[in-house]
């Protein structure tokens, strides 16, 4: 058993069948589940869900929130931990790590996680594994 790391774009891929990663973004997460992990979303992670929701109702709020409940997926809290690390990992990639994206990693480094998964091929090589919808990018010498 160990733990992923989701990022909003896998959420956000799930529950739109047209989205071009629908299918990748679905299996990666089955995979993590059958695994036994314990799926974690960053709480920057699970408001970029839900910004597009907003703006169709509190029905569309509301199946995000029942789609994370069933996964079932932790909201993880941005810590001072995180914050910091966030930070850094800005610091060093600027230009090619966005903030949310940072917060992302961070959380996935400060809890110790197995892996990432995300939908977005552009984040630089980070000392976390990362599965962007099935291609493995391995982390940088630690």
């Amino acid at each position: 058993m160990g733990l992923t790391v989701l990022d909003a774009g896998v959420i956000i891929a799930i529950l739109d069948p047209s989205d071009v990663h629908h299918d990748a973004a679905a299996h990666a997460v089955a995979s993590a589940r059958q695994r036994g992990d314990l799926l974690v979303l960053p709480a920057s992670a699970y408001a970029e869900c839900l910004v597009s929701p907003y703006r169709r109702g509190p029905e569309a709020v509301a199946v995000v929130d029942a789609f994370v409940d069933a996964l079932p997926a932790r909201i993880e809290p941005a810590s001072r931990a995180i914050a910091r690390a966030a930070a850094e990992l800005r610091a060093r990639h600027a230009g090619r790590l966005r903030l949310p994206d940072a917060l992302v990693v961070a959380t996935a480094l400060t809890l110790g996680a197995d892996q990432v998964i995300t939908t977005d091929a552009g984040w630089p090589a980070l000392p976390v594994n990362v599965d962007v919808l099935g291609v493995r990018l391995l982390p940088r010498d630690r």
